[in-house]
């Protein structure tokens, strides 16, 4: 099927899509932005991949994978971060574990569910052009959620970001802030499920901040050019992936990771 620049206001899925995209790319560059400052990459990822145990139990139970997603991502998300805080020196260790359990489980109970699960692939590699109206509006509300939550602990954030110790000296809760960024993750990961899937999520979240942090010190100013760069991300890599009939959430990632490596070739921030 050849596909035009017109076919974005004349079909309704494409719509769909395209705003999805341009979400999502905002949400992963905001919220990214903490996780590659705060180096929480690897238990991120973490997250992603243990929601796929709560995608196989909602499949086995006959309800929302998406729903199961997200209470297995805030579960996850709550025992690594209170696991990662009593002793750091294993924390590797626990990220791990729940890693590979949480696929494991997403694996056996999906094996286990009755009926028809076709579908299943699209929760783990994406699928945005399949992204209903309800999923568009629940991404919107995220995103309001999670700029509210920046600006009104900006400067919290910033201190636990860029020095943990002064921060809990000068009386900011981290562990709250430390749970706070990471509940945010496992949203986050929720909502980019049908765009590019669970395995290529933190693509997303890495990408555009690690672009972004190579020219700025300031955590705003990260923020606005990784949420610019998600959004030109996502949306070259769908129209790419129209044009040329490829994966959408693929080309989306390596969209990103072309970007990527055309940064390293400009100077980098300097001091």
């Amino acid at each position: 099927m050849t596909f035009s620049p017109g076919d974005f206001l004349n079909m309704v899925f494409l719509q769909h899509a395209l705003a999805a995209g341009v979400l999502v790319g905002v949400l992963c560059g905001v919220v990214g932005a903490l996780v590659v400052v705060n180096r929480l990459l690897f238990l991120s990822g973490s997250i992603a991949h243990a929601s796929y145990g709560g995608i196989g139990v909602a499949l086995f139970l006959g309800i929302s994978p998406l729903l199961g997603a997200g209470v297995f991502a805030i579960l996850s998300a709550a025992v690594m971060g209170y696991l990662s805080l009593q002793d750091r020196e294993r924390t590797d260790v626990a990220i791990g574990v729940i890693w590979a359990a949480g696929m494991a489980v997403g694996i056996i109970f999906s094996t286990l569910a009755p009926g028809y699960k076709g579908g299943l692939m699209s929760y783990l590699f994406g699928s945005i052009l399949t992204v209903p109206g309800d999923d568009i509006v629940w991404m919107g509300i995220l995103l309001l959620l999670v700029l509210g939550v920046v600006v009104l602990f900006y400067k919290e954030l910033l201190a636990f970001s860029f020095d943990r110790d002064h921060a809990q000296v000068a009386g900011v809760p981290v562990g709250f802030f430390y749970h706070l960024i990471l509940a945010m993750v496992s949203l986050v990961v929720v909502m980019s499920i049908r765009v590019v899937g669970l395995i290529l999520v933190i693509a997303l979240l890495s990408i555009p901040p690690a672009i972004a942090e190579r020219f700025s010190f300031r955590l705003p100013v990260v923020m606005v050019i990784a949420a610019a760069l998600g959004v030109l991300f996502t949306v070259g890599g769908l129209v790419f992936s129209l044009l040329l009939n490829l994966h959408a959430g693929a080309t989306i990632v390596l969209f990103s990771t072309l970007g990527y490596c055309l940064s390293l070739l400009l100077p980098r921030r300097s001091g």
